[in-house]
């Protein structure tokens, strides 16, 4: 029982930890240096990460933050794993399995000094492996699946352009649109998906 929800039950712990640390982040964002407490569509999730927000307080924020991004690792290792086994295709299904799983390391390892580094990584290999899966997903004819997964791919590519345009006014708002797409993607896989 537990294992089948391992993924929803990280995601949740993760999603109540980081909503935790948004409560506890002092202010300042790149708009505002003096702003008061954190504000979902000027601050970004990386915010939480540092050891003083940005208007120069210490930040209390990022213990919280830190355990969310743990879980949320942990979580969607654990759908890629998990995942991998529907594919049949067996070089498909270590591709998924493996570099879905490298590329959770890089997404904890956001919370470093290493962030812009790490946004790369991660974002690539997570983009390769829902590629993949996609791939496999239009075999079928859950078309609602389809749908989802071409969204989620629209999304996600439209913020990497964004964060590498520099277009950090409407970024904020974006990280937390694809974060929401990418989780409501990996739990619909995780619980209506059949290969």
């Amino acid at each position: 029982m537990l294992k089948k929800h391992v993924v929803l039950i990280g995601i949740i712990l993760s999603s109540i930890l980081l909503l935790i640390a948004t409560q506890y982040y002092p202010g300042g964002s790149m708009s505002n240096k003096n702003s008061i407490g954190f504000d979902w569509t000027k601050n970004f999730i990386s915010n939480l990460f540092a050891e003083n927000a940005i208007n120069g307080n210490e930040n209390p924020a990022r213990y919280w933050a830190y355990f969310g991004m743990i879980f949320l690792s942990l979580s969607l290792t654990a759908f890629f794993v998990q995942f991998s086994t529907k594919i049949s295709h067996k070089g498909s299904r270590l591709i998924v399995r493996n570099l879905g799983s490298l590329g959770m390391m890089f997404t904890f390892l956001i919370v470093t000094s290493y962030h812009d580094l790490m946004v790369i990584l991660s974002s690539t290999l997570f983009l390769v492996c829902l590629f993949y899966i996609t791939v496999f997903i239009f075999k079928t004819k859950q078309h609602f699946l389809k749908l989802l997964c071409v969204i989620c791919l629209l999304i996600f590519y439209t913020t990497l352009y964004l964060y590498g345009a520099g277009a950090f006014d409407i970024l904020p708002v974006m990280q937390k649109l694809t974060f929401v797409s990418v989780i409501s993607l990996v739990l619909t896989l995780q619980y209506r998906c059949t290969l």
